[in-house]
């Protein structure tokens, strides 16, 4: 090979090598992350750590909560409550430093009931870069720049449950999507990002009084929906107490519907909806069913399409990972992680975690599964369906009830106490 040419190779092939880095150095702009899916682009992110070992920097919260931090455009935000429920709060910190930028305060004059376990800051913030939404749900839905300027705000209605709040909304061509509830109304809404006027919104039906069904067992769902792309066609699709629903984004109508969700303990998802391809799991909370059925088909797709459903189950409030044509999950009573068939949902393995229970969502990053126990405890584990196989267990020794966001070589984490961001 000529020099010149040979220079030319290797400067193109370099450019692309570093045009593979930067696509894998990505914001992590909501809930799992930037599709949704809990997999992150993240090729080099740190495997181990403690309260004193890879800490970048960590700031103190005000109070515990159960949200995650996102990280948009060198930003981290991540929501707080205190007295409560009264003071409803967004906070904005420099993700270099930790500096606190800003915290804008939502006054909410009364205390409605939620679980001792979920306090009033469940819904973990979404943004595009340029703007920051956050639903403090009854408080209302906000809209912020990244100055803090109030830009729009909305009054969505009150959700009241005995356990509370914990849905996320999520952002889709210029649109946030948010599914409302749980409570006495549910519905799923579409607002324009820009105005923040609703463009549609779809009421689900509720039974009983939207805490209890008419038999008086507990109902409710707490999933964030996702997008799935079927056959071309973007579809919301969402976890309700009885069933999951696809929707039109355009319009706002029910595509199909797969019936299953409903326990011997009650109506309840805790979960998002998994997609495998072109199958969607789907998991009942308090030990409920989970359903696996093909996405495709308008109606009822229940008896059509729906390949299995299992009951009982373990408790399940931690979304899993489907990868390697696998999906893993960890659970929440009994503490253990599993790996299962999505097109069959039997199991091909499972084993206690050796921690706490898994409220926190799983990730993927770096060809690795990441995710935090009730005790702060982050357990790192390969993707591996033949056998568990556990790479690392990394203690803070304060507890959590999030989801980790991975950004840019670094993680970002958030427990009772601090804001941790950690890195090599």
């Amino acid at each position: 090979m000529k020099p010149l040419l040979r220079v030319l190779c290797f400067a193109f092939s370099y450019s692309l090598l570093l045009g593979s880095t930067t696509l894998t150095a990505e914001d992590w702009p909501a809930f799992r992350g930037p599709r949704g899916n809990g997999i992150s682009g993240e090729i080099e992110v740190p495997l181990e750590w403690s309260s004193t070992e890879n800490i970048v920097w960590k700031v103190r919260l005000p109070d515990s909560g159960n949200s995650s931090p996102i990280v948009s455009n060198g930003r981290v935000f991540v929501t707080c409550a205190e007295q409560e429920g009264h003071q409803r709060s967004l906070y904005c910190y420099d993700r270099s430093n930790g500096k606190q930028l800003w915290v804008r305060t939502v006054n909410f004059d009364k205390v409605l009931p939620t679980h001792k376990t979920n306090n009033y800051c469940g819904s973990t913030p979404v943004s595009d870069g340029e703007r920051v939404v956050v639903w403090h749900s009854s408080a209302g839905l906000f809209c912020y720049d990244f100055a803090g300027k109030e830009l729009w705000s909305r009054d969505l209605g009150e959700f009241e449950h005995i356990w509370g709040y914990g849905v996320s909304p999520i952002l889709h061509e210029g649109k946030v999507i948010l599914h409302c509830g749980p409570g006495k109304r549910v519905f799923m809404t579409s607002i324009d990002l820009t105005s923040g006027k609703t463009i549609w919104e779809t009421e689900e039906p509720v039974e009983g009084d939207g805490q209890r069904n008419n038999e008086r067992k507990y109902m409710g769902s707490w999933s964030t929906p996702v997008i799935a792309n079927v056959n071309g066609q973007d579809l919301i699709v969402c976890s309700m107490s009885l069933r999951v629903n696809a929707y039109d984004p355009q319009t706002g109508k029910i595509i199909w519907s797969c019936y299953g969700l409903r326990g011997k303990k009650g109506d309840l998802a805790y979960t998002s909806p998994i997609l495998a391809n072109d199958i969607c799991v789907a998991m009942g909370g308090y030990n409920g069913p989970a359903i696996g059925f093909r996405m495709q088909g308008t109606g009822d797709i229940t008896a059509t399409e729906r390949l299995w459903r299992e009951e009982p189950n373990p408790q399940r409030i931690s979304t899993g990972v489907y990868t390697n044509d696998h999906l893993f999950m960890a659970n929440a009573g009994p503490n253990i992680f599993q790996c299962l068939n999505p097109t069959t949902g039997k199991i091909v393995w499972q084993e206690r975690s050796g921690g706490a229970a898994c409220w926190g969502s799983m990730i993927l990053a770096n060809k690795h599964l990441y995710v935090t126990d009730q005790n702060g405890t982050t357990h790192v584990f390969k993707p591996n369906a033949a056998r568990f196989e556990k790479v690392a267990q990394n203690e803070l020794k304060e507890r959590s009830n999030s989801t980790p966001a991975f950004s840019d070589g670094q993680i970002f984490l958030r427990t009772f106490q601090h804001l941790y961001c950690i890195g090599n």
